[in-house]
């Protein structure tokens, strides 16, 4: 006979190898039936070899136990721990006899091993199957429901249900465990402090659960009251804290503010200290995490060179700190120097993983999350566990990689809610918004429930695209899933409808949410800020309501409520929140700096935002300077927004393609085209001049300065064009008179199916009015609404109007007017009104009705009585010419002087109508007499209807002979008597009719091309002939 105490020995130094006496030798030994069972049983049942598993079970049918019930539950138990869970599995399906060890063997092997579905599965089939659960089947299944999370929480209050009828429901072994299941499982701590409070006796164990549950959800303040209830208990009877209890108090202080953070950790050192734990593994790793997450490396290092004990989960603790911190380089040195020192498991490699994604530059970082993925592949990581593949994906995603991630995401088999929510995040993160949103219809057909993290992803990606019925569908969603009381999501619902423009949805959902965070107050206030200027009240009331609420205002509030009021320029309410800021201490964050320029730049107290700029010094970037810029530009300074361009290049600031724009637009605003062209020097010398956002801008600065053949050529070369060059383009041959390549530019944009919008149709119509083309105007028009679904707005009906009127049909105006759906503004009316100007006193009625609304709609614009003036003097009506001034006079309002100007070498040169006032008026006024003999040579007769006075022919004629244009020109002609270049003339007012005739002959007399811009367009004269056709 073999000896037992031999057997025992062997089997303790082949634990993990194949037995080299096999039990079957004892049989020809001559032991009994009964012996062999124990013996089987004594060899094999604490092993985990593989091959020993396969010779228990060989050894198991030969020798007739195959219907023994205590050798299968020990041949699962050990399939379990190899582990081979299918074989476990196969092995339960062909028991013909279980009891409900078996049950719990099986339960719990698919616990330990990640398989939360399966273990469940299991166990609703055991109890519809009669069997009732042991404590370690229910046990296991409450640990399969904490694996799962969430959407557990219902099959977890069932079995706790089942307990309560049950001897288990008072043992605290059962107790501690429900208290964990509610705290992973619930979205509140009630559940499990109630298990915890109907404890009869309880143990540490139970006070370091529901601590635990405390500390996970970051809630210092209950944490540390069931610490302190703890340590002293109802009956005076406390439990010293252990080394769990240090540990979730260490967690949860990792969640807090930096500074409370700080004072915490070092009571808490003391304390660890005093406990005699500072040495121990469980409590120095949860330390060094606790001290790296709050950003405090040198101690968080400190405490990990002192400890005496060091593994996986110090360094992971350290690393993951480090992360935190966007100190990936780092993160990955620490690994470098650990991994000949301390064991690395798996998660160390997951910890790396994300270390990649948290490089300075990212491609360094992508590179080597490659090496990573490498290594992963080649040790079988990759294909060991779900964990690594999502982590890769969430990897590439994060480094800009997402094709990697679409790659790697596509090789994995059984996708989690895990896998899903990386692709969909990752997607979303890259710009990638349908894929991610039909990722996330893809997700919801294979089953899966979407998690909250998964909604959020799916309803940013929602509001980039604008796709307000998607994004509704995943609200009802969440509301089915009772998501939606989840704080982060309804955030992310506000931010969706407030982005597609839903004001009232966003109200709803706030109103709805059971509690608030920060963000959720920042959230309904940008949405609101982001909408029209008629949610400026409703986002000042939440304002108002979150400070009155007790939240403390942040730099996203600031900005949020900043933008709102710049928008709508109500200075004194600007100025409160300007003491709020500085109330906070934000004054010196340069965002919120940025906001306040802005805002007193709208506001045009450019004095305050020249104080601020100059307070910002070394803060200032590139947003501060393109603020000042748009600021002296809003405000008509525009040498000083050249000087600051000029300041800023001085300075060594990289002017980025918003700067140039920014200037090019002040450039066009008044003409200036030799700043202009400064400009355009200085983006060809940034490599800018081909960027779609300048050139855009370059090609309206060209055209609104008169040189649409530069604006062409620009056009033309662009080698990306927008809706907006094409806009722009469109809009500049029909300032320029050329409503055919207008409209030819506007065929060719529908040919390349360019998605056409509101500006390109008032280019189009515009074009359509300047050059008389009522039916083809008509035609557009209607064109809007019925082949792109377009809303004509007022600018469109202003156009008609336009068009209608300069046709002479005045008539269909007023039938247009009467049936417009909309009510006319000032525009339309002060087109009519001018209308009515140039039909010699035709239709004074139309005209005293378009007077009449203006002067209710703008009392103090004295444009509106000098119409109204000239309508009259058009018509001879001369006391109705007084009327009109007397009315102007009683108003107190004056109106704009007329005034032209032109650009020479010396700088700009600026006339009104009879200015003697120049230095040079003598040669000025000798050679326009010169061209006014000249002209009159040549067949020219004043227009003396174009003297809106009621005056004598001669005085009617001087008037005329004076006009500030016409002095421009002499002063150009007399100053550069040989010179063939183009003269380019400025007109703040309409040019009259008279001075137009004239020009035409001052063209052909001096052979020069004159080019005129006036308030409504340009005129190019050449050897007699206007570009406008004499339609104007």
């Amino acid at each position: 006979m073999i000896p037992l105490q031999r057997l025992v020995g062997q089997h303790e130094t082949n634990a993990l190898q194949p037995s080299t006496v096999p039990p079957q030798n004892a049989v020809y030994l001559g032991y009994p039936s009964s012996e062999m069972h124990d013996l089987f049983l004594h060899f094999y049942e604490g092993s985990s070899c593989p091959n020993d598993a396969e010779q228990f079970h060989l050894h198991v049918i030969k020798h007739g136990y195959i219907g023994d019930l205590f050798f299968n539950n020990t041949l699962i138990n050990i399939y379990i721990k190899i582990p081979k869970v299918h074989s476990a599995r196969k092995l339960f399906d062909e028991m013909l006899h279980r009891n409900s060890v078996t049950w719990a063997c099986l339960i719990s092997g698919y616990t330990q091993n990640c398989m939360p579905d399966e273990a469940c599965a299991l166990f609703k089939e055991m109890i519809h199957l009669g069997c009732m659960p042991n404590l370690y089947a229910l046990g296991s299944s409450l640990r399969a429901c904490i694996i799962s999370g969430t959407y557990r929480l219902e099959l977890g209050k069932q079995i706790h249900g089942l307990i309560l009828k049950t001897p288990f429901s008072s043992d605290a072994v059962v107790c501690n465990v429900l208290i964990s299941m509610y705290g992973s499982c619930s979205d509140t701590a009630f559940l499990a402090r109630s298990v915890f409070e109907e404890i009869g006796t309880k143990s540490s164990i139970s006070w370091n659960s529901i601590i635990s549950v405390y500390s996970q959800r970051g809630d210092s303040l209950s944490t540390f009251s069931l610490f302190s209830c703890m340590q002293h208990g109802g009956s005076g009877l406390g439990f010293k804290p252990t080394e769990y209890t240090f540990g979730s108090l260490l967690a949860v202080i990792a969640c807090s503010s930096v500074d409370l953070g700080w004072h915490l950790l070092g009571q808490m050192l003391s304390r660890i200290n005093k406990a005699g734990f500072l040495q121990d593994l469980y409590v120095g790793s949860a330390l060094v995490n606790g001290f790296a997450r709050l950003g405090f490396i040198s101690d968080a290092m400190k405490i990990f060179e002192r400890m005496n004990k060091r593994n996986a989960v110090s360094v992971n603790g350290l690393m993951v700190g480090l992360v935190k911190q966007k100190q990936g380089e780092d993160a990955v040195k620490v690994f470098r120097e650990m991994k000949h020192l301390v064991k690395n498991n798996f998660d160390s490699y997951l910890v790396l993983l994300t270390a990649c994604a948290e490089f300075s530059v990212l491609e360094e970082g992508r590179r080597k999350g490659k090496e990573l993925h490498a290594h992963a592949i080649r040790t079988g990581m990759f294909d060991a566990k779900i964990s690594m593949q999502n982590g890769l994906v969430n990897m590439y995603s994060k480094c800009g990689a997402i094709e990697d991630a679409c790659f790697v995401f596509s090789l994995i088999v059984n996708k989690d809610s895990i896998s899903w929510n990386s692709i969909i995040a990752g997607l979303d993160k890259n710009k990638r918004f349908e894929e991610a949103a039909m990722n996330f219809t893809n997700m919801r057909r294979t089953g899966l429930l979407p998690s909250n993290f998964t909604l959020i992803s799916a309803l940013s990606s929602c509001a980039s695209l604008g796709w307000v019925l998607l994004g509704s569908e995943i609200h009802s969603e969440a509301c089915k899933l009772g998501l939606d009381w989840d704080v982060s999501v309804s955030n992310s619902l506000i931010s969706m409808y407030g982005q597609t423009g839903f004001p009232t949805e966003c109200e709803k959902v706030f109103s709805l949410m059971p509690s608030y965070d920060q963000v959720s107050w920042n959230s309904v206030i940008g949405a609101l800020t982001k909408l029209e200027a008629s949610s400026f009240l409703k986002s000042v009331t939440y304002f108002i309501k979150m400070m009155r609420a007790g939240w403390d205002l942040n730099i996203v509030t600031f900005m949020n409520i900043l933008s709102i009021v710049s928008s709508v320029s109500v200075c004194q309410l600007g100025h409160q929140i300007h003491a709020l800021v500085l109330k906070y201490s934000l004054a010196n964050d340069t965002a919120i700096e940025n906001a306040l320029l802005s805002f007193y730049g709208r506001c045009g107290e450019m004095e305050m935002c020249e104080k601020l700029f100059g307070r910002m010094q070394d803060r200032r970037d590139e947003v501060s300077w393109n603020t000042m810029i748009s600021g002296y530009i809003h405000n008509e300074f525009l040498p000083k927004a050249m000087d600051m361009a000029r300041f800023m290049m001085q300075k060594g600031e990289t002017l980025d393609g918003f700067t140039f724009a920014t200037v090019l637009s002040a450039c066009a605003s008044v003409a200036t085209l030799e700043h202009g062209m400064e400009v355009h020097a200085c983006a060809i010398r940034a490599c800018l001049d081909l960027d779609v956002v300048v050139g855009s801008a370059l090609v309206d600065m060209y055209s609104k300065c008169g040189r649409i053949d530069y604006a062409a050529r620009l056009f033309e070369f662009m080698p990306v064009k927008n809706v907006y060059s094409w806009n722009t383009m469109i809009s500049g041959y029909a300032r320029h008179g050329d409503g055919k390549k207008a409209l030819n530019l506007f065929e060719r944009m529908k040919q390349i199916s360019l998605s056409l919008d509101q500006v390109t149709f008032v280019g189009v119509l515009s074009a359509c009015s300047h050059m008389g083309l009522v039916e083809e105007g008509w035609k557009h028009f209607e064109s809007m609404k019925d082949l792109y679904g377009l809303d004509p707005g007022m600018e469109h009906y202003s156009c008609m109007v336009d068009l209608l009127a300069r046709a002479g049909q005045l008539d269909k105006v007023e039938d247009f007017i009467n049936k417009m759906p909309v009510n006319p503004n000032v525009l339309i009316w002060r087109t009519v009104l001018g209308a009515c100007c140039r039909v010699n006193g035709r239709k004074t009625e139309l005209g005293k009705r378009a007077a009449k609304m203006l002067l209710e709609l703008e009392p103090q614009n004295a444009v509106n009585y000098v119409l109204l003036s000239n309508m009259y003097a058009s018509g001879e009506k001369w006391e109705g010419v007084a009327e009109a001034r007397a009315a102007m006079k009683e108003a107190a309002v004056k109106k704009e002087v007329g005034c032209s100007w032109v650009t020479m070498k010396d700088g700009l040169h600026v006339f009104k109508a009879g200015d003697k006032s120049h230095p040079e008026k003598d040669s000025i006024y000798e050679k326009l007499y010169e061209l006014y003999e000249k002209m009159k040579d040549a067949g020219y007769s004043p227009q003396t209807k174009f003297a809106l006075y009621d005056l004598e022919l001669e005085n009617k004629e001087e008037l005329l002979t004076h006009h500030s244009e016409k002095l421009a020109v002499a002063f150009v002609l007399a100053r550069s008597k040989d010179s063939r270049l183009p003269i380019r003339i400025m007109k703040n007012l309409r040019v009259c009719g008279d001075c137009h005739s004239a020009f035409g002959y001052i063209s052909k007399i001096v052979g020069r091309q004159i080019v005129l811009r006036d308030s409504n367009r340009f005129h190019h004269f050449v050897d007699g002939e206007c570009s406008c056709g004499n339609y104007w």
